[in-house]
């Protein structure tokens, strides 16, 4: 069972994004199109679970597949698109997640969606200290049930990135 833990902003999750991000980046050389810290570890005073999301954009995400053994030597479990077609997800840590990797193909709207989201939380801080108290309430009603703490999370999330996203892409055009 994993364990539900919120813990305030850490700036050494910058450092340990770098790290992973370098040995993917290596394992994948030539595929990589950019790789990203993602989630709530990547936005600067958000209390977080203490996971690190890395997003590699690749050139044609059904290419990763051949990968998975070599994902698998590195620490990493393959849980496949995991509920999001065209992402391939692995995870580091069986109960204590350590770091979790989203791969997407360049130009899939998955990319646009965290990188709206992230960015939104770094430019509103009011926003950011609203989700940091709904994720503490929610740990704090659920320390030992994960799948009901991000259920609680949903409909803030979900409402949340369709704004991002709008934001996001109004930046774009200018």
């Amino acid at each position: 069972m994993r364990k539900v833990e919120v813990v305030p902003y850490d700036p050494i999750w910058e450092t340990r994004f770098k790290e992973e991000a370098a040995k993917l980046e290596r394992l994948f050389e030539g595929e990589i199109v950019a790789i990203h810290h993602i989630g709530s570890t990547s936005v600067p005073g958000l209390d977080a679970k203490p996971i690190i999301d890395i997003m590699p954009v690749v050139r044609e995400i059904e290419r990763i597949d051949e990968w998975v053994g070599h994902m698998e030597a590195l620490g990493y479990r393959s849980f496949g698109e995991h509920g999001i077609p065209r992402r391939r997800f692995f995870a580091k840590g069986e109960d204590v997640r350590t770091i979790h990797v989203h791969m997407f193909e360049d130009g899939d709207e998955g990319v646009t969606r965290h990188l709206a989201f992230r960015d939104y939380l770094m430019t509103f801080p009011d926003v950011r200290d609203e989700y940091a108290a709904l994720k503490q309430q929610l740990a704090s009603q659920h320390p030992e049930d994960i799948e009901s703490y991000i259920q609680g999370k949903q409909d803030w999330v979900s409402t949340t990135e369709q704004e991002a996203t709008m934001w996001y892409l109004s930046r774009q055009q200018i």
